[in-house]
């Protein structure tokens, strides 16, 4: 198995983070932009949205009726399925505003397929879904501890490009 890294791995791991970055900050003409006109979004619940208009008509109520939660990630893998196409698999834990712990009860394993056209990596497909590891606690601890470790690295990495 190479442990080359493939030269566009790093742009879809960018187009992710913003995908999140957007989320984090509520915004959802700035998360649905990511999109292709075609995209698709399933969301926690279920939901299924289609189109990159619908999708911003989606996320807006829920930003702007519910203080969602923070995202915290870990980019599994990124495997391209074609040179113009990605597969990128990451596990979350969410963090209320105003806490400083995720809430293990909604952590959840994310899907994006990302496409490439005219230079611009693109989202096909969002999918967010629950961790629930049915009859598996110990699946559901030893995430719960793994997003707990990123997030006790983010905030270092916060605190040390502070000058802290």
């Amino acid at each position: 198995m190479s442990t080359e890294i493939h030269p566009e791995e790093a742009n879809v791991r960018v187009l992710y983070h913003n995908l999140l970055s957007a989320w984090n900050r509520r915004s959802a003409v700035d998360m649905a932009s990511l999109f292709t006109e075609s995209g698709s979004l399933v969301g926690f619940d279920g939901s299924q949205v289609n189109g990159l208009e619908a999708i911003g008509e989606h996320l807006a109520p829920i930003f702007l009726h519910h203080p969602t939660a923070e995202f915290i990630s870990k980019v599994r893998e990124v495997r391209f399925l074609s040179a113009d196409v990605a597969l990128l698999r990451a596990v979350v834990g969410m963090i209320p505003r105003g806490k400083n712990d995720i809430m293990p009860e909604v952590n959840a394993v994310q899907s994006m397929v990302a496409v490439k056209t005219n230079d611009h990596w693109r989202v096909a497909l969002f999918q967010n879904t629950p961790a629930a590891y049915h009859g598996q606690p110990e699946a559901s601890e030893r995430l719960t501890q793994e997003l707990r470790e990123e997030l006790k690295a983010s905030k270092l990495a916060d605190k040390s490009s502070q000058g802290f």
